[in-house]
């Protein structure tokens, strides 16, 4: 069986794949299991240290996968030794196969990494709907637990293993402050289709060697989830699967802060949420056939809640997104995905740019409007849509990629 991977990488990807560092007390390593793939990695193992808090978000899908649901029920310990994820396969859908996949999943991690089975978590992406052979586990994960070291090469290599359609890893690092002591904050993320986040066929995974309590590190990745993986869509479509887990192993010695509102967590907050945002921005940039970039803001809303509900429309017009392809400024798709949107609109106040051209004004075509100023600007390979509808000081951003051709391709012959 060949890799599902899209056959180029996509023009949007970074030029260069960020070094990261060490986390102190996380070791990865990956394997090849043979889950669904030959001829590459399709498992990750990552171990760590006593001590380590986990959090994390899921999917608000009504179908949620096997991994989902045990992870769901290990976060009511919030305690973590290991880590293990496969690609290939999401084993979702598949019932008490899927459940008992799971748990003999965690019965040989838990093995390997020493620990008990409820300090295991686990996430699988790849086809929906097949049974997940986890006897193929039987050995893998004890090597990998043996091999397991923190060096730059060995977080590209998870970033790698978990990868379906993707056409390059996601890495991102940061460092902070908590109280005066350095921490270090490392994450990967694989997503490129059914990508609509709504948690909080996307993972991602976050590691810091902060001492974090569990529920402070839950209520910040939860904060952070809002405004990074649920403001990023591909193509609408919500995954069985979708989860952000974060993991805190407290070796960096700063002193744990029980008060998620204390300003000395400002540093770490902002360094996780930017490590997020970037995260997110990297799965719309590897969009199954993306060649470009979108980033739609809108402004002048009723409520924060209702402007994300106006830009999610927009982002996920087939008709915006097949325009944005074809590098038409056919605004008047705009329109339509803010009137259908079903939130507070005044046709007569509303305002649109392309970039900084404005296109249409208070309920018409600008005066000004020119079709060359506006062509230019959907030719570029990052494209901004800007809509003010003048109602309230409600404003949202998201990010999302253009719709070609190839993702049809891609999607069409997915589980060939």
């Amino acid at each position: 069986m060949s890799s599902a991977k899209s056959p180029s990488v996509s023009p949007l990807a970074p030029k260069h794949n960020p070094e990261l560092p060490p986390i102190r007390g996380v070791r990865l390593a990956t394997a090849q299991a043979g889950i669904r793939y030959s001829g590459r990695t399709d498992v990750l193992y990552v171990g760590l240290g006593e001590g380590t808090s986990a959090a994390g978000v899921f999917t608000r899908s009504k179908c949620p996968s096997a991994p989902v649901d045990w992870c769901r029920e290990a976060l009511a310990d919030g305690s973590a030794r290991a880590l293990v994820v496969n690609s290939g396969n999401a084993n979702a859908f598949t019932g008490m196969k899927g459940r008992d996949a799971v748990a003999l999943t965690a019965r040989i991690a838990a093995a390997a990494a020493g620990c008990s089975e409820a300090q295991v978590y686990i996430a699988s992406t790849g086809v929906i709907g097949e049974p997940l052979d986890a006897s193929k586990f039987e050995g893998v994960l004890a090597s990998c637990a043996a091999a397991a070291e923190p060096g730059p090469s060995a977080w590209e290599a998870a970033a790698r293993a978990i990868m379906t359609t993707d056409t390059f890893p996601k890495l991102a690092t940061r460092t902070a402050e908590i109280a005066g002591v350095a921490v270090t904050l490392n994450g990967f993320s694989k997503g490129a289709g059914m990508i609509a986040p709504d948690m909080a066929t996307m993972l991602a995974f976050v590691f810091t060697d902060a001492a974090i309590p569990q529920p402070v590190l839950q209520a910040m990745i939860a904060e952070g989830a809002n405004t990074s993986f649920n403001c990023v869509t591909v193509d609408g479509d919500t995954s069985t699967s979708d989860t952000l887990l974060a993991f805190a192993t407290g070796e960096a010695g700063n002193v744990e802060i029980a008060d998620v509102a204390d300003r000395r967590l400002n540093l770490f907050r902002a360094a996780l949420n930017d490590l997020l945002e970037e995260l997110a921005q990297l799965v719309a940039k590897d969009g199954e056939g993306a060649r470009k970039f979108v980033t739609v803001k809108v402004e002048g809303a009723t409520s924060p809640a209702s402007a994300h509900r106006i830009a999610m429309s927009i982002a996920n017009s087939p008709l915006v997104k097949t325009a944005v392809a074809g590098e038409d400024a056919n605004w008047g798709r705009v329109v339509m995905a803010v009137g259908k949107a079903g939130e507070p609109a005044d046709r007569d106040r509303l305002a649109i740019w392309f970039g900084d051209v404005r296109v249409a004004v208070e309920g018409a075509r600008d005066p000004a409007y020119s079709e060359e100023a506006a062509s230019a600007v959907m030719r570029e390979q990052d494209v901004t849509i800007r809509v003010d509808l003048g109602l309230g000081q409600g404003s949202a951003r998201v990010w999302t990629c253009d719709l070609t051709k190839e993702y049809i391709a891609i999607n069409g012959d997915y589980r060939s």
